[in-house]
């Protein structure tokens, strides 16, 4: 038994002895082939450089080359963030637009609405709803800037609940959205009031102020302007600085009676028999009609708690092609002739006029026509 072991013993011994010396002989192989390589003209490759050492035929790269890589790498970093920051904005704005015209006051300045598939979000101003005439066309430069509003048949201008003067009685700034009848998806434009605080609450519906009124995109179109006033009222829309036309009202004890002017040269005139009559009608000198006003009746709580009046404005019949859905049920109007660009500007400062001589609430509770012999 003992011999056996020992001669299992020493073939192990010499496998490992032959294992060992092909290792080696392996070893000293491959150290050959790397000094030739190493040794070869073509190996002059750099095995290590210096920082902002160049080597061979290599450009310098100093370190103010790596400061302006990493500053640009960080701006990146940033619009990406703001560009998601943009279409998560954007797709609150669209679900705060897109259902119903009780949510068209945001606070914006601006409606926006995005474009999901995209990712990106979208301003655009709705198409014109022409007339059956055929296009309105501007007359001048100013008229040209009003278009992308006032080219429309119908327009809805909807007043926002001010909260602070229906809980505290405390007279804020009057917001407005415009919407296109035919369009209602999103509103055309806003109009915003700017006045000074301390007369707001002082003067009340007396207050002097200037209203903005802007399209989709927050572009500022026109600016109506309203002084005070002790009898009678007076507002003049102006575009880029520059008065195209006034409204004066005319003192009467119950009738609602304004004289509308483009220049010094009267086009229209509304008579209203007053208390419950809500349609304002412009008549030209001959009777004829121009376009309508009417005050929506928009129900029992909103007309006794709130001022949030609707109003429609007609300028005459549109295009059949532009109406879908509900636009098919607006009750179209038949006039003598189309207003200009001019003139409609002028027709939406009475409207303005109209919303703070009859139909604001001064602070207080009750029917917004007690003050009819005002």
């Amino acid at each position: 038994m003992s011999r056996r072991w020992l001669s299992k013993v020493d073939r192990f011994a010499g496998e490992i002895l032959k294992f060992r010396s092909s290792l080696c002989s392996s070893a000293r192989n491959n150290q050959d082939v790397v000094l030739n390589v190493l040794q070869s003209p073509r190996a002059n490759l750099p095995l290590l450089r210096q920082f902002g050492k160049k080597v061979g035929n290599d450009s310098p790269v100093d370190r103010d080359f790596l400061v302006q890589l990493w500053v640009e790498d960080r701006k990146m970093k940033d619009s990406i963030k703001k560009r998601k920051k943009k279409v998560v904005s954007s797709g609150f704005h669209d679900q705060l637009y897109g259902n119903s015209l009780g949510r068209l006051f945001s606070g914006a300045s601006a409606a926006e609405q995005s474009s999901f598939e995209q990712g990106k979000p979208v301003l655009h101003q709705p198409p014109l709803s022409q007339s059956v005439t055929g296009f309105l066309r501007p007359e001048s430069p100013e008229e040209a800037q009003v278009a992308p509003l006032l080219a429309r048949s119908n327009l809805l201008i909807t007043r926002d609940i001010e909260w602070a003067n229906l809980m505290l009685g405390f007279e804020q700034e009057n917001r407005y959205a415009v919407v296109d009848v035919c369009y209602p998806q999103s509103p055309v434009g806003f109009i915003r009031e700017q006045s000074n605080v301390i007369a707001r609450q002082l003067l009340r519906l007396r207050r002097p102020f200037v209203a903005s009124i802007t399209d989709a995109m927050g572009n500022e179109l026109f600016r109506v302007r309203r002084p005070f006033w002790w009898l009678t009222s007076s507002i003049y829309a102006e575009i880029n600085g520059k008065e195209v036309g006034v409204v004066h009202r005319r003192w009467h004890l119950w009738r609602r009676i304004y004289d509308l002017y483009l220049g010094n040269t009267q086009f229209a005139v509304v008579e209203n028999p007053g208390f419950w009559n809500w349609t304002f009608t412009l008549k030209d000198i001959d009777g004829n009609v121009l376009a309508e006003i009417d005050r929506d009746w928009r129900g029992f709580g909103f007309e006794i708690f709130t001022d949030a009046g609707q109003y429609v404005i007609r300028f005459g019949s549109s295009d059949p092609s532009s109406k879908a859905g509900l636009a098919r049920q607006v009750q179209e109007l038949d006039v003598a002739r189309l207003l200009t660009l001019s003139e409609r500007a002028v027709a939406v400062a009475l409207a303005i006029s109209l919303d703070n001589d009859y139909f604001s609430r001064h602070g207080g509770w009750g029917l917004p026509l007690i003050a009819v012999g005002e």
